[in-house]
């Protein structure tokens, strides 16, 4: 038997073992320093035109420009800067100016490459206009054109590279400084990072802030989304729970009509007992999977309720309840009236329930009016309240927002047409229609 020996000959940390959190820092902060200030410094990016509903804006006329206006004039401070406190006259005074103001206007198209070109234009304006050396690297108008550039840079960037253009600033002041001796010179190192830094800290702020606020706004809305979309399960799971013993009931009845059709007539034949024998066993099993399927949307809490469900005969009881509870209301009922299918009669009830209750919640004092019209093909409701008087002694209930919901969608079960809004007088009108197949209607009459 031959034993094989496997020696390691890849030392630890070569080439494809694991790296230290120390190498894996600076690999990454060298990474986003070149996606930052090298790779693609000089791409065109013109800055665009501000919105029209920002307070700056409205005040300025063309508000749209005035972020390049601003900067424009900051530019030309620079230049006039630079200018004002050279040393000699002639073309390098005005050479010197206009090294201050090209990379501030170069951050209106080219932001990341006008960093680049500031430090270049701070070196070559200090050794143009070197007068007695008094300041190094920058000079006065220099400096200023530095800061609005490393300023609107961090504007128009991420936190992530204002961070690398204060490092990069800081490493080339102090190599200008350790270039001509510090000794010899007075140096503006400190001032520029101090300053730079407190104006790179409040751009970061303002973007951390902007950008909290966008997640906030981006939540509200999923949160508004997803709290209507769970108001309308809510509806519908009420919806189906009282239609359940709507529906059960007819289902038990067909149950007990098929087995009882057999006794009333005498010697059926044995077809027709299997006929209607299938129709039970189908009846009891449809009623077995609707309370199923019941017991699966039913609250943990929900109770079944011992009376029927209500109609709209029992309307008069709802009408007691609310002018007991302070509301004024009347009724108005046009057309024959009729008994319409159960499901129908239900959901016209609560239709006007609803609407009452959202006139009590929202409009204390007002004054309410419920018309029903039987019509042909259907029922026709309207429940409209008058505004409330005008110096309101009860305040008005938020409410949740399920009220008008849950009839949208009792309207949309049965196939039928519901407006719902404000009427010139101030107050609100709720106008539904039920459809009724006439084959239904006339089978209720029967």
């Amino acid at each position: 038997m031959t034993e094989t020996t496997h020696t390691q000959t890849t030392p630890p940390g070569a080439v494809g073992g694991p790296r230290s959190p120390e190498f894996r820092l600076a690999a990454d902060a060298l990474r986003g320093l070149k996606e930052d200030l090298f790779q693609d410094a000089f791409a065109y990016r013109p800055l665009p035109r501000a919105s029209a509903e920002g307070p700056l804006a409205r005040r300025l006329s063309g508000g749209g420009w005035a972020p390049h206006a601003v900067v424009a004039v900051l530019g030309v401070m620079a230049m006039f800067l630079a200018v004002s406190s050279a040393f000699d006259s002639g073309p390098a005074v005005l050479l010197c100016g206009l090294l201050a103001l090209a990379p501030v206007l170069l951050t209106l198209a080219r932001p990341v490459g006008a960093f680049w070109c500031s430090l270049g234009a701070s070196t070559a304006a200090a050794v143009i206009g070197r007068g007695g050396w008094s300041d190094w690297p920058w000079l006065p108008g220099s400096f200023l054109a530095h800061l609005v550039v490393l300023t609107v840079v961090a504007l128009r960037t991420r936190p992530r590279t204002a961070a690398s253009m204060w490092v990069i600033t800081a490493v080339y002041g102090f190599l200008a400084g350790g270039l001509v001796g510090w000794r010899r010179y007075d140096t503006d190192v400190t001032p520029m990072l101090v300053l730079s830094a407190l104006l790179l800290l409040a751009v970061t702020v303002r973007h951390i802030r902007r950008q909290a606020e966008q997640e906030v706004t981006a939540q509200q809305t999923v949160t508004a989304h997803e709290r209507s979309r769970r108001t309308l399960l809510e509806e519908r799971t009420t919806i189906a729970r009282e239609l359940h013993d709507v529906v059960a009931h007819h289902m038990s009845v067909v149950a007990i009509q098929a087995e009882a059709a057999p006794y009333r007539v005498e010697n059926p034949p044995e077809e027709l007992q299997k006929a209607f024998a299938t129709i039970r066993e189908n009846a009891v099993a449809a009623l077995a999977e609707l309370r199923r399927v019941l017991g699966v949307v039913r609250a943990e809490d929900y109770e079944a309720p011992d009376a029927p469900q209500p109609t709209l005969a029992d309307l008069d009881g709802l009408l007691a309840n609310v002018r007991e509870a302070g509301l004024t209301v009347e009724k108005a009922v046009t057309g024959a009236v009729r008994e319409l299918p159960q499901g129908v009669e239900l959901s016209a009830y609560r239709i006007v329930q609803e609407a009452l209750s959202n006139t009590l919640r929202h409009a204390p004092g007002a004054s309410a009016r419920v018309e029903i019209g039987y019509v042909l093909g259907g029922l026709g409701l309207r429940i409209v309240n008058t505004a409330p008087p005008a110096p309101r002694l009860v305040k008005p209930s938020p409410g949740a927002g399920h009220g008008i919901t849950g009839m949208r969608e009792r309207v949309s079960m049965l196939d039928g047409e519901m407006t719902a809004g404000p009427t010139p007088d101030g107050g609100y009108e709720v106008a539904v229609f039920l459809p009724v197949p006439a084959a239904t209607v006339s089978e209720g009459d029967a």
